[in-house]
C-alpha cells in the first residue's frame, strides 16, 4: 500500500494512493506539520505501506532521529534519475536542498506486490507520459505534487519493454537511499585515539596549525639531498618532473608505477612521502577533527552517485578510505564488526551477464581466478585477475593485453560480450545493465569530432584524434554494463541484508545488529557479539539470495568471505 508524503505550505499531508498511484477515495488525506510526522509515519508504519516521498535524504533522517525507522519507500529523486536515463532527458534538479547539506551537522523488498505489481500490467496510456516535464527553455518545469510524479513514474516504468526489471531496479535504488540514510544515522565506530596515534607513529607528532608533520619535512629534505639538484617542490608534479629529469631519470609523470621502475637512492623516500603526504591530507587531524565525533564517523552516502549506478560520497572520503586508518575503525566493547566481501564480483557479473557457462563452471568455488588456472586457461592466479581486467576495462598493453587471446578461447561468450558493448560505445550508442540502467551519451564535443573527422577533407590528425576518442568512450561502455550490473547486485545484496536485521530487531537501531558501512562489493555490521552467527548467515543468505533477484536461474555463484574482528583492519 502506498502513501504519498508531500509538502502542503507549511503542513505535510500523508496521501494514501491505490495500486495505479491515484488518490483513495475512501480515504482523505492526513494533514500534519513535521514535528508531529514521526509520530503518524510510526503509527503508519504498522500498516507496512509503502512511503513515496519526493527524497529519501530529505525526509527519513529526521525520522530517524526521532526514533522512527520505516522498512520501504519509492524515492522520486532516484527513480527520475533511472527514467532521465532511459528517456534521453537530464534528470530533474528541483527536489530540495543539497542531501549533505542536511545531513552533515514481507519476504523480500523487492516483491512485486500490491502496490507495485499493476505497474507491470495496467494501459500506460491511462497514465501520463512522463516522470518530469521539461519547459521549451531546458530549465525544470514547475514540480509536480509527488502523487501526479508517482503516477507518472508509475506509468512510465509500465510502458518500458522490461517493466519488471525496472520495476526491481526503482525498488532497489529505493532500498539503498533508506540504508544509506541508517548508516549516516549510526555511523562507523571510530577510535579518535587509535587515529590520532597511528598518525603520530609514521608521521610525528601533530603539527601547529599551518604547519607540516615532520616526518614529511625530513623525507623532502633527504629526497632533495639524494636527487642533489637543488630545492625541489614535491607536491608540484611539473616541479618534480623537471628536478628528476635533472637528476637524469627520464619521467613523463609522477604515478607510482612508473616511479618505481626507477633505479635512484632518491626513489625510496619519494614514494614514502608521497604516501605519507596523502595519509596527511586525506585523513589526518584536519579529517579526524571533522568528521569523527563521539566516536562515530557519519559519511554522507550518494546512492547512484556515478552514472554506473554505483555509490559516491559528499565529504569525508568514505568510499576512498585507507587501508592505513582502517585500524582506528574499532567495534564497541561487547560488539563486533561482520564485515562481508564478494569475491571477484566483477567477473561473476560478466560471467552471468554473458551467459558464460564456462565462466560459471570456473567460479564454482570462493575463487575465481584459482578457477581459472586449475583449468588450465592460464598460469597463474596473477595472470587471470590481469586479463579479466583487461577485459572488462579495456586493457590493450601489456601483461593483460597477452592474457586476453587465452581467455577469449576459453570463455568466448564473456569477452565477446564486453567487446559488443565496447564497439557500440565507439559508435556513440548507448547500452544498459541487466536491469535497464541506461548509459549516458557522449558529449556533443565528443559527436562533433566524430563527425569532422569522417567528413571529406579531414586531416589524419583528425581522424586519429577522433579514433583515439571513440576507443576511450568504448572503454566507458565496454565497463559500463559490467560495473552497473554489479551495482544492481550490490544494492540486492544490501537490501536482502537490511531487511533480514530488520526482521530480527528487537529494539532501538543503535542497540542491535545494523549495517555500518558499504564499499561497493563490500559490507560491513557492527553487532552485539552473541548475535555474530546470526549475522554471518543473514550476510552469506543476501548474496546467493542477490544473484537469483537479479539473474533468476543462473548457474554463477556469488560467494562471499566473511570474517567477524574487532578492528575493520583485522578483517584481510
Amino acid at each position: 500500500m502506498p502513501i504519498v508524503v508531500e509538502r502542503r505550505g507549511a503542513t505535510v499531508a500523508l496521501v494514501d494512493v491505490d495500486d495505479s498511484g491515484a488518490p483513495r477515495d475512501d480515504r482523505a488525506s492526513t494533514l500534519t506539520t513535521e514535528a508531529e510526522l514521526p509520530r503518524l509515519i510510526a503509527e503508519r508504519e504498522a500498516e507496512h505501506p509503502r512511503w513515496v516521498w519526493t527524497d529519501t535524504a530529505r525526509w527519513y533522517p529526521p525520522l530517524l532521529a526521532a526514533g522512527v525507522r520505516v522498512e520501504r519507500c519509492h524515492d522520486l529523486r532516484l527513480v527520475d534519475r533511472l527514467l532521465a536515463g532511459i528517456q534521453g532527458r537530464a534528470p530533474r534538479t528541483d527536489w530540495g536542498a543539497p542531501a549533505a547539506a542536511r545531513q552533515r551537522h514481507g519476504d523480500t523488498l523487492f516483491d512485486l506486490d500490491s502496490d507495485l505489481h499493476s505497474d507491470l500490467t495496467s494501459d500506460p496510456a491511462s497514465h501520463a507520459d512522463s516522470g518530469a516535464p521539461r519547459s521549451d527553455s531546458g530549465q525544470d518545469a514547475p514540480l509536480a505534487p509527488p502523487a501526479a510524479t508517482y503516477r507518472a513514474q508509475l506509468a512510465a516504468i509500465a510502458a518500458h519493454a522490461t517493466a519488471r526489471d525496472l520495476t526491481l531496479l526503482s525498488a532497489a535504488e529505493s532500498a539503498g537511499a533508506l540504508a544509506a540514510a541508517e548508516m549516516t544515522h549510526v555511523g562507523l565506530p571510530w577510535s579518535e585515539s587509535d587515529h590520532d596515534a597511528l598518525l603520530t607513529a609514521v608521521l610525528g607528532p601533530r603539527p601547529p596549525v599551518g604547519g607540516r608533520p615532520s616526518r614529511l619535512d625530513e623525507l623532502a629534505a633527504e629526497v632533495t639531498q639524494r636527487l642533489g639538484v637543488g630545492p625541489v617542490a614535491l607536491d608540484s608534479p611539473t616541479d618534480l618532473i623537471r628536478a628528476l629529469r635533472r637528476a637524469g631519470l627520464e619521467v613523463a609523470t609522477t604515478q607510482q608505477r612508473e616511479l618505481q621502475r626507477l633505479a635512484h637512492p632518491a626513489i625510496a623516500p619519494l614514494l614514502q612521502y608521497k604516501s605519507l603526504a596523502r595519509l596527511w591530507t586525506a585523513n589526518g587531524w584536519a579529517w579526524l577533527d571533522e568528521w569523527v565525533h563521539d566516536g562515530r564517523f557519519r559519511p554522507v552516502f550518494l546512492p547512484a552517485g556515478a552514472s554506473s549506478g554505483r555509490w559516491a560520497s559528499d565529504g569525508g572520503g568514505a568510499l576512498q578510505l585507507p587501508r592505513q586508518v582502517r585500524p582506528a575503525v574499532r567495534a564497541d566493547e561487547g560488539w563486533m564488526l561482520v564485515v562481508a566481501d564478494a569475491a571477484q564480483l566483477e567477473p561473476r557479473i560478466l560471467a552471468a551477464l554473458s551467459g558464460d557457462e564456462a565462466m560459471a563452471r570456473a567460479g564454482a568455488g570462493v575463487d575465481l581466478y584459482t578457477g581459472m588456472v586449475e583449468r588450465g586457461v592460464v598460469d597463474t592466479r596473477e595472470h587471470a585477475k590481469l586479463g579479466m581486467l583487461g577485459a572488462m576495462y579495456g586493457g590493450t598493453t601489456g601483461e593483460s593485453a597477452r592474457v586476453l587471446p587465452r581467455l577469449a578461447r576459453s570463455f568466448p561468450a564473456a569477452i565477446a560480450f564486453v567487446e559488443a558493448a565496447a564497439r557500440t560505445g565507439e559508435r556513440g550508442g548507448s547500452v544498459t545493465t541487466h536491469l535497464g540502467r541506461t548509459s549516458p551519451p557522449p558529449s556533443a564535443q565528443w559527436l562533433d569530432r566524430q563527425s569532422l573527422a569522417a567528413a571529406e577533407g579531414a586531416s589524419e590528425a583528425m581522424r586519429r584524434a577522433a579514433r583515439t576518442d571513440a576507443r576511450s568512450w568504448g572503454r566507458f561502455t565496454r565497463n559500463f554494463v559490467v560495473q552497473g550490473t554489479a551495482a544492481e547486485w550490490a544494492l540486492a545484496w544490501l537490501a536482502g541484508v537490511r531487511r533480514r536485521l530488520w526482521a530480527a530487531q528487537d529494539g532501538p537501531l543503535e542497540r542491535q545488529p545494523h549495517l555500518a558501512f558499504f564499499l561497493h562489493d563490500e559490507l560491513v555490521v557492527h553487532t552485539p557479539a552473541h548475535r555474530v552467527p546470526d549475522v554471518e548467515s543473514a550476510l552469506r543468505e543476501a548474496a546467493a539470495e542477490a544473484g537469483r533477484i537479479v539473474f533468476g536461474a543462473t548457474p554463477v555463484t556469488f560467494p562471499v568471505t566473511v570474517a567477524a574482528v574487532e578492528r575493520y583492519s583485522d578483517a584481510k
